[in-house]
């Protein structure tokens, strides 16, 4: 079996458990599905499909089995519980996180979403830091693509900071920087030609990819109109923030995960495979151009409850 096979075996293994351990619990929750994402199609079939997958199972459950199976399905936080913050990385916002939001929510787990300036590593991991600071109990860091570089920094800072997930997302050490990681083995299509600056305030320069490349570079895996929306809001990132250095690393006795897009045109699979390997970081390989939290949310809340699990011990 080559890689590509076993590439499509791992994604579909786990996007199909996670959806179904996912679908369960929205059911168990009764979640109304207009109240979610953009994805609320897929989650729709998603609920369907586990009713069927679970009828059987559900029947023949004793009371005993009955009553251990809700208690397992709901987490129900206390004090001591992690809070769960997104950032989202360069070209996206916050919406991109949604469902995992939206499930994880439903879950009973504590979520934020943190607003990235995009500005550079120093500002950015200044306001995350804050934010952080202001939780009470451990905190679960879920980074995406550049957001690599932020979160890493503030879980050097923060002794709170129990488990880090990186989601098609860079893992730097000391002296590293955006540009030196994106381009430290060819694929990246994160280049002039698909991209375009605007003078921004204060003498920065704002940097986009092109509308018309923007389902090519970064958003592989939406559907065409998701990437059509997607692409008029981008949020662009500093030029200056693209050659910025870590100055710190993310701590070593941390847990990590690395969510690996396997077809990622942004920040080459090859890059996220070397950097998680180099941290140590458990790998999780996904079909998915580099927009996984939009592309494939399943997946990575299923990462993302295991960080939860490692975090809370």
């Amino acid at each position: 079996m080559g890689p590509e096979a076993s590439d499509s075996l791992d994604f579909k293994f786990r996007s199909e458990r996670a959806m179904c351990k996912l679908g369960s619990k929205l059911l168990r929750r009764g979640i109304p599905v207009n109240k979610l994402s953009r994805l609320s199609a897929l989650i729709a079939t998603l609920l369907a499909a586990s009713v069927s997958f679970n009828a059987s199972a559900d029947t023949a459950a004793t009371p005993a089995s009955a009553a251990s199976t809700a208690a397992d399905g709901i987490h129900h936080p206390d004090n001591a519980s992690p809070t769960v913050i997104f950032v989202h990385g360069a070209f996206a916002d916050s919406s991109s996180w949604n469902v995992e939001i939206s499930v994880l929510r439903s879950a009973g787990y504590r979520v934020i979403a943190y607003a990235n300036p995009l500005r550079g590593i120093a500002n950015d991991a200044a306001g995350l830091d804050a934010l952080v600071k202001s939780v009470d109990g451990p905190v679960v860091l879920v980074g995406h693509s550049y957001a690599g570089m932020v979160v890493s920094q503030v879980a050097a800072q923060e002794p709170s900071v129990k488990a880090i997930v990186y989601v098609a997302a860079l893992i730097p050490v000391v002296g590293e920087s955006t540009n030196g990681l994106v381009t430290k083995f060819p694929g990246s299509e994160l280049v002039s030609a698909n991209l375009h600056s605007v003078a921004a305030a204060g003498g920065q320069t704002d940097v986009y990819i092109n509308q018309d490349k923007y389902g090519t570079v970064y958003a592989g895996g939406l559907s065409q109109p998701d990437i059509v929306v997607a692409a008029a809001g981008e949020r662009p990132l500093a030029a200056a923030a693209f050659a910025e250095a870590a100055t710190l690393a993310a701590p070593a006795s941390v847990p990590k995960w690395e969510i690996v897009a396997t077809q990622d045109h942004a920040v080459p699979t090859q890059v996220q495979e070397f950097m998680a390997n180099r941290a140590g970081a458990k790998i999780v390989r996904t079909r998915s151009g580099h927009d996984v939290p939009a592309a494939q949310p399943f997946v990575v809340t299923e990462v993302v409850e295991e960080a939860i699990a490692a975090a809370s011990k």
